[in-house]
């Protein structure tokens, strides 16, 4: 029996994956350096940090990654507001779980700050539980230690708790976790290997997540 929800946030909640790309290709193309789909798999679901690191080495830069991370959000917050949309599906089980009464919380790699401005676009934070993020772990994604910690919080034992994932590095920190593991991919994320997962949706609206969590008959 499946009784709390964790939904990771970037690629899966939100198309931020999408922006992603128009970020860090700009942020490299002023570098004539190129955004490889490789690049984009190795960096995929890990914190903020670990991620630019994958991006130094991958490229031999020789500048920080404070300086990177800092030039990425200005260039991230110039196309924000005109391009941030929820994915297709996610209104929808949001208040399916909510009629239903069953917790949710939000465990990403993403920095806080920037969860909770994603979040405050649409007034999504107050419909969770509680966030977790890059900031509140010390090993990051694909370690389970996130997803270990949400299923604390929930006060549910993991294989309790369906957690929802678009990357590879995040279905195997789950997976890893003990928790029931659904992949959502995207285009971004569709060739990734989601072994250990209990299926592959076709997106949040897939009504085999319904059928999991016993909401079969809400799923509109």
């Amino acid at each position: 029996m499946l009784r709390a929800v964790a939904f990771d946030l970037d690629g899966l909640m939100f198309n931020t994956e999408q922006l992603y790309t128009h970020v860090l290709k700009e942020l490299l193309r002023r570098r004539e350096k190129e955004f490889t789909q490789d690049l984009v798999d190795q960096m995929m679901g890990r914190p903020a940090r670990s991620a630019f690191g994958v991006l130094s080495s991958y490229h031999n830069l020789d500048e920080s990654l404070e300086a990177l991370m800092e030039e990425s959000d200005a260039i991230f917050l110039g196309i924000l507001d005109g391009q941030l949309a929820p994915m297709p599906g996610l209104v929808d089980l949001l208040a399916a779980l909510e009629r239903e009464n069953i917790p949710k919380a939000i465990a990403t790699s993403s920095r806080r700050s920037f969860t909770q401005r994603i979040l405050g676009k649409f007034q999504f934070e107050p419909r969770f539980e509680f966030l977790l993020t890059g900031d509140d772990v010390t090993e990051g994604k694909p370690h389970p230690e996130i997803y270990l910690k949400a299923a604390e919080r929930l006060a549910v034992p993991p294989a309790e708790m369906l957690v929802l994932e678009d990357s590879q590095n995040g279905c195997r920190a789950a997976v890893a976790a003990g928790a029931f593991t659904v992949a959502v991919p995207g285009e971004h994320s569709r060739k990734h290997d989601f072994t250990g997962v209990a299926f592959i949706a076709e997106g949040l609206g897939d009504r085999r997540i319904y059928e999991a969590l016993g909401l079969a008959d809400e799923q509109l």
